[in-house]
């Protein structure tokens, strides 16, 4: 199953659980209006009781309605960082020295990079012993990942790998939004509950109907809470089997997993999560809130289970075993993985690796790679660069996925940015001055006006940052700028709204100074736009509406436009001209007749691709499928890809919210 087979799977699910939810309300109102009716009498006359009949059902479910609606937009407003602050979450500080949570921030950003997500915020339970974990947000772009105490005190680094790829396939798979929807509509239920608890203590006479009123909306809530409490747990445990499968996918190993499993099996902790909310989000965590005690409405699928599914062989005489093992000498994620042959615990040593996960070399950040443009550096072709294999079939299964080596590739590249620039990443300072610091030219003159365009919106001390932020730039390869970026996103996600506006504001300034946009320009800026705007407002700067494919069909013939005109050179004369063709073959690739279409290359250039990015998001999954592999095939028409190319097929995949990991890349020429 495809990242876009995935996605129509939730949409399914989302309308059976609306279905669902909407039987489980008409069942509650039932309750309701049959108390209703025995309080009026039965000699009451026949108008009387069907005004009050109807006057019930509509007070029944407009609180429901507007209970579901209120927690839900609260939840979205807040983001995944309210959700982990309510459990007693501590943020992660972008500048920890604690071996613990810097190993954490490593193994997140390794699989946010590998899986082409934005990297979420960080939280630590730490009252809780227990190994657990969640993932919460509405969209990538504002989730977080919470994990316990005991999580990083009991789990290798190889462990805390599956736990958290566990976490991204929520992230990924669109588990987050489907859960927020299933808080919010058993929140309505729950209010209706106590509603009923509030009446039935209202004194007022004998004949005072209130109590017995009361009486029928606990009957009712508990009736609709249990209904919904067993959808929950039907819909949490079928995704729990596939968030292991997607997990085993990305870490491309069992053991961590597994290990993880087992500890949580063998430590007399637990999964279990002592905080009063947990019952609220346990059909979010990775193991049962309530640890290895029973529950009849389990949101997670029975330990063994999940285990067999990985590791076929194993018995529970096995996991007893463990339990006695541990009961006196509980194990040591520090420990184990010195014992691996990790250097801190966060990285591994060159060469070395546990199992079964290869070791990463260094490769020095400050290496100039070849056809790479270091800030400052007159901009190559668009031709130049690295190339890479271009296979539409490939890209379009790698989305949503990892790659068999796409992990360790993305460890990689995150060890051959020099430290100092990823200390400066996570800084909510440092964090400003590097992005901006990634536009600056190489002529003198319009460095100039950027820096002083920098200065008028943050001061002279600023400008000065980013001036040196630029000189730690230098030499910088091309294929490290947007992961680079990315790992700088969530510093400035902490920014205040009127300081974002000034950071976008900014960096349009500065890539105005020199009259033009070219397309690493373009990419960093609608990146980093679109996750500050999503992160805040929880939903796409456009309007987020459906469209069915023939209404994207203007949007699609420009985008393919684009595409082949930034990527191909269109020196020749006649209709057989490269980028002709390369847009040629893109429409080929997709469904329809397009043999009225004839290549144009817009007057605006990339900025063309503004008015598209709605119409194309709106569409269905399989019309996204197609059109990846359609833009693939523009864009490696030539038989290869350069680093601005690659750049803009993320930046589309994002824009499409269809994460798409770093393509692997192969030496090609400069041109």
């Amino acid at each position: 199953m495809n990242f876009f087979e995935r996605q129509r799977q939730v949409r399914r699910i989302s309308v059976r659980l609306v279905v669902l939810f909407a039987l489980a309300v008409a069942g509650t109102v039932a309750v309701v209006d049959l108390a209703v009716w025995f309080v009026i009498g039965v000699g009451s006359p026949a108008e009387t009781v069907v005004t009050a009949l109807v006057v019930a059902s509509v007070l029944t479910v407009a609180l429901i309605g507007l209970s579901s609606l209120f927690k839900s937009i609260s939840l979205r407003r807040g983001g995944g960082a309210r959700v982990a602050e309510s459990l007693g979450g501590t943020a992660v500080p972008p500048d920890t020295r604690d071996p613990d949570l810097r190993r954490l921030r490593n193994v997140v950003e390794e699989i946010a990079i590998a899986s082409g997500t934005p990297v979420p915020a960080l939280y630590v339970l730490e009252k809780e012993r227990g190994i657990n974990a969640f993932a919460a947000g509405w969209s990538p772009a504002d989730a977080a990942v919470a994990v316990t105490r005991g999580s990083l005190d009991r789990l290798n680094r190889d462990e805390l790998q599956g736990v958290i790829a566990h976490e991204f396939s929520h992230v990924v798979n669109g588990d987050m939004r489907l859960n927020i929807k299933l808080m919010g509509l058993l929140f309505g239920l729950l209010v209706l509950f106590v509603v009923g608890r509030v009446l039935t203590l209202v004194r007022g006479g004998n004949r005072n109907p209130t109590p017995l009123i009361g009486l029928a909306l606990i009957i009712a809530g508990a009736i609709g809470m249990g209904v919904g409490r067993i959808i929950q747990a039907a819909v949490s445990r079928q995704r729990e089997y596939l968030a292991d499968a997607t997990a085993v996918q990305y870490t491309r190993q069992t053991a961590g997993l597994v290990g993880a499993l087992k500890k949580i099996a063998g430590l007399k902790e637990s999964s279990a999560v002592r905080n009063p909310r947990a019952d609220e989000v346990g059909h979010m965590l990775f193991g049962s809130a309530k640890g290895l005690k029973g529950q009849m409405l389990a949101t997670h699928p029975p330990l063994i289970d999940r285990i067999r599914v990985l590791e076929p062989n194993t018995r529970p005489e096995e996991l007893e075993q463990l339990r006695r093992q541990w009961a006196t000498r509980p194990p040591s994620g520090a420990a184990e993985d010195r014992a691996m042959g990790l250097a801190d615990g966060s990285t591994r040593v060159s060469g070395q690796s546990g199992s079964g996960t290869p070791g990463r070399g260094h490769v020095p950040g400050g290496a100039q790679a070849p056809g790479s443009r270091a800030p400052g550096e007159p901009r190559t072709p668009a031709g130049a660069g690295l190339g890479a294999a271009a296979d539409p079939a490939a890209v379009v299964a790698a989305i949503g996925g990892v790659e068999p080596d796409a992990l360790d590739r993305a460890g990689r590249l995150l060890d051959r940015i020099p430290e100092h620039l990823r200390v400066s990443a996570h800084e909510t300072e440092g964090s400003v001055s590097l992005v901006l610091a990634l536009v600056l030219s190489a002529h003198p003159d319009v460095r100039a006006a950027q820096l002083a365009a920098v200065g008028r919106h943050f001061g002279e001390a600023a400008a000065d940052e980013v001036r040196r932020a630029g000189q730690a730039l230098t030499g910088l390869p091309p294929e490290l700028r947007l992961p680079l970026a990315e790992l700088a996103f969530p510093a400035l996600q902490r920014r205040t709204p009127e300081q974002q506006d000034a950071i976008m504001a900014t960096l349009h300034d500065m890539i105005a100074a020199d009259g033009r946009l070219d397309v690493v320009e373009y990419c960093l800026s609608r990146l980093l736009h679109e996750q500050l705007h999503e992160a805040r407002h929880h939903r796409p700067s456009w309007a987020g509406q459906r469209y069915s494919v023939a209404a994207a069909r203007t949007a699609t013939a420009t985008l393919l436009a684009v595409l082949a005109d930034a990527g191909h050179d269109d020196s020749g004369h006649d209709d057989a001209r490269p980028a002709a063709r390369a847009f040629a073959a893109g429409l080929g690739r997709l469904p329809g007749d397009w043999r009225g279409v004839a290549y144009a290359p817009p007057a605006a250039g990339v900025v063309a691709l503004e008015h598209t990015w709605g119409a194309l998001d709106g569409m269905p999954a399989h019309a996204k499928q197609q059109l990846i592999e359609a833009v693939v095939t523009v864009i490696g028409h030539d038989g290869r890809m350069t680093v601005s190319e690659l750049e803009l097929l993320r930046t589309i995949c994002a824009m499409l919210h269809c994460p798409l990991p770093p393509v692997a890349q192969a030496p090609g020429r400069v041109a």
